[in-house]
């Protein structure tokens, strides 16, 4: 069969094909878009969206290449209003020799715009739009934009930095220090007496006078004294037991009797002991020896249990006895006099009131500690300050003089005294964390990484990570972070990752719940629906800082609530 096509019917065929190629494209519709999320939200300090578009068919035309540029308004002021541009997208029409996403004139097609900008104050009340440039037989031109968004949940901006704990650098002052003395009192083989040779040792002597200056001292007390008497393990056991004991008892009678001597009535609890065959000295002596056969002695040892056994096993090695009868087992036979001696140093009083008379009378350590005392800042700032000017080359110091003055927000002062720290000891832990702190502030999150992350095993650091990660809108790993602390940026790590019930449970923990706390709370009452919760949290906020009044007029989170009469 044939068939024959008029001219014009020809012609009317070319004209409907090229119809799409010979008009200009149309307007687009706002309700061609669809923007997730809607309202905007921000992850960590940026505002990030997805514009996914839905072109109908026979909207697209072929030959039009498409510029869609997205664009958020905010803090209009007449005609004008402060912008932020996201990355242009190209779109085109299938007839186009371009690298843009492609949309079939006859059967339409999906088109997707990500959209990323830096939050900026403000932003919380705006608008996003998509503006449109097309390119078309050489020519181009503007297309009305549409509006495809609105709004800014900016909640993540909540993490501070300068809410963290900075690290401090302990101090090592003790209000009780234990020291332990000792003096060993040898006897002859098989005796039990305590020979004047062995009272009249140095060690002995020296043991001897400080329990006399503990005595007399106000500041010290004897807390305890033990005698442990021992048995080298050559015999019977029955011997060396009665042996062990008697020397024990001997012993004790004579500390008991030099006490007297001495007029020593307080020294805690005597308390006294022996060990009939001391198999562990004689293990420990062998190994520290160089008995040139002390490898064999010590197989034995370890063969053989049994105590009779083992000194049977050890004879037998004949050629090595002689040498442990005259260098180890007189070693053995001796009693051990101990003495525990409690030095109590200045009370709480006395430090602060030698802080207010004569600092100069106070060690670094003792200066430090009496900062603790206070929960005063301006307080804590001026024992600082001191211990910095009569300890200078102290980097706890000028530490901790910078946590006080991060604490007052006077960051570049306290900058430069965590630099100075770091100079008198570059491997500062507190320090280091401490300047990833001002890092973090000023917004150089590489460097902040790096320096709280050589903090690693501080208290504090954990804190100061989980900031770090939630501004890099990593929130899982700020969870991990956190782990189990209370604190605002935990709580608020939690309410990012929905998890409400952990977020409430931290809020409610936090020790000294401030302005910040309360607002977390009042966020945690709106996502719960609990208009109690936020209008009684909201006001506890505003009350402790005002400026929160504003922010929560303005926050989208309460966009459901009056807020006119806060």
């Amino acid at each position: 069969m044939t068939y024959r096509l008029s001219y014009a019917a020809l012609a009317a065929v070319v004209a409907v094909g090229l119809g799409s190629c010979s008009k200009k494209q149309g307007n687009f519709e706002s309700s061609f878009f669809n923007t997730v999320p809607t309202p905007l939200e921000t992850v960590g300090e940026n505002v990030p969206a997805t514009i996914n578009g839905a072109i109908p068919a026979k909207f697209m035309v072929k030959n039009a290449k498409v510029t869609a540029t997205p664009e958020l308004n905010w803090d209009w002021n007449g005609n004008s209003a402060l912008t932020a541009s996201g990355s242009p997208v190209i779109f085109q029409g299938e007839d186009v020799r371009a690298n843009g996403q492609v949309v079939s004139y006859q059967n339409g097609g999906s088109i997707n715009i990500p959209f990323n900008v830096a939050y900026q104050p403000g932003m919380e009340k705006s608008e996003l739009y998509l503006n449109f440039s097309v390119e078309q037989k050489g020519k181009v031109y503007v297309l009305p934009r549409v509006k495809v968004g609105y709004g800014v949940i900016a909640t993540s901006t909540l993490a501070s930095a300068a809410t963290v704990q900075p690290a401090v650098a302990p101090d090592n002052f003790q209000k009780v220090i234990t020291e332990k003395y000792s003096a060993d009192i040898h006897f002859l083989i098989n005796q039990a007496n305590v020979r004047s040779s062995q009272t009249s040792k140095t060690d002995y002597i020296d043991l001897n006078k400080k329990l006399i200056e503990a005595n007399a001292a106000p500041n010290q007390e004897i807390a305890a004294l033990t005698v442990n008497s021992y048995a080298s393990p050559e015999g019977s056991y029955e011997f060396n037991e009665k042996l062990a004991q008697k020397r024990e008892q001997n012993t004790a009678a004579y500390l008991e009797n030099q006490l007297k001597k001495d007029k020593i009535t307080e020294f805690g609890e005597l308390t006294s002991s022996f060990t009939p065959e001391d198999w562990e000295g004689f293990q420990q002596l062998v190994e520290k020896s160089n008995i040139q056969d002390k490898d064999l002695i010590l197989s034995v040892l370890k063969m053989y249990k049994d105590p009779v056994q083992r000194e049977q096993e050890i004879r037998n090695l004949s050629s090595v006895f002689n040498e442990l009868a005259d260098q180890i087992l007189p070693q053995l036979r001796y009693s051990r006099v101990m003495a525990t001696i409690n030095v109590i140093g200045k009370s709480d009083q006395e430090l602060i009131d030698l802080f207010a008379s004569d600092p100069s009378k106070l060690t670094a350590d003792e200066m430090l500690y009496v900062a603790t005392l206070t929960d005063n800042n301006a307080r804590k700032m001026e024992v600082y300050r001191k211990a910095t000017q009569q300890f200078p080359s102290d980097y706890r110091a000028f530490n901790n003089l910078g946590m006080t003055q991060y604490v007052a927000r006077d960051y570049q002062a306290a900058a430069a005294s965590y630099k100075k720290a770091l100079q008198l000891n570059p491997q500062s832990k507190e320090a280091e964390m401490n300047m990833g702190l001002i890092d973090l502030l000023e917004g150089r999150y590489s460097q902040a990484s790096a320096q709280i992350g050589q903090a690693a095993g501080l208290p504090e650091a954990a804190d100061a990570l989980g900031v770090y990660y939630l501004t890099q809108g990593e929130t899982s790993k700020a969870l991990n972070a956190f782990g189990g602390a209370k604190t605002n940026n935990a709580a608020l790590a939690q309410i990012l990752a929905k998890d409400y019930a952990s977020a409430r449970s931290t809020l409610a923990a936090i020790p000294n719940p401030d302005a910040t706390t309360y607002y977390l709370t009042a966020v945690l009452g709106a996502r719960q629906n609990s208009e109690n919760m936020v209008m009684s949290n909201l006001r506890q906020a505003i009350r402790l800082d005002s400026s929160l009044l504003q922010r929560a007029k303005n926050d989208l989170e309460f966009a459901n609530y009056n807020l006119s009469y806060l």
